[in-house]
């Protein structure tokens, strides 16, 4: 193997090995998405992006037009989108999600193994253990069969929901190696400029 090849794929190497896995959701929400339906003008939309190297999961959403005023908002899991799920976050809702509005806006990063972040009958019934909960729920994830809803006085059983749909997976580079990838392609540019400077000492 040539030098500079065998760099290269080290430099890669490396890089790889200091990757996280993220992945990345998102979901429109509305009444007419909820089970049963029904005729909400409110509107929403959220993302979700779960890391199963980090073991974070973030959510950032927007709501607005409700017809009546917030009480709670989770995620369930899982279930196909004709049906409805247990609550796998958070009871009786996000920490911090603004309550008693009709509009506004929620932002957070949870822990996957704080026992915290999950529901208790969903930590049961998947291992009894905050691993065996992100398991569940990164695997519902991926399968289309979790879905975020929020809750109002309007309609107790949910006002506007949404099925997370993957739109986003992929290796990120930490920045160790991002440095170290950055060395490696360094390493080789210096040495094609040493090896065309000789070349030329030659003629």
């Amino acid at each position: 193997m040539k030098p500079r090849t065998r760099d290269l794929l080290i430099g890669l190497a490396l890089c790889a090995s200091g990757a996280s896995q993220a992945a990345i959701y998102t979901t429109q929400l509305s009444g007419p998405a909820e089970a049963p339906p029904n005729t909400s003008a409110g509107t929403g939309s959220a993302i979700v992006n779960f890391d199963t190297a980090t073991h974070v999961f973030s959510i950032d959403m927007s709501f607005s037009g409700l017809t009546g005023t917030t009480t709670a908002s989770h995620i369930h899991c899982c279930i196909a989108p004709s049906g409805t799920a247990p609550v796998a976050t958070q009871v009786p809702t996000f920490n911090a999600f603004p309550l008693g509005v009709t509009s506004g806006s929620y932002s957070r990063t949870f822990d996957t193994l704080d026992i915290t972040s999950w529901n208790t009958p969903f930590v049961a019934a998947n291992g009894g253990t905050a691993a065996g909960a992100e398991a569940a729920f990164a695997a519902g994830l991926a399968a289309g069969t979790s879905y975020l809803n929020v809750h109002t006085t309007a309609f107790p059983g949910g006002e506007i929901r949404g099925f997370l749909t993957p739109t986003a997976t992929g290796q990120v580079p930490e920045p160790p190696a991002l440095a170290l990838l950055a060395i490696s392609v360094g390493a080789l540019v210096a040495a094609r400029r040493r090896r065309s400077t000789s070349g030329k000492a030659m003629r």
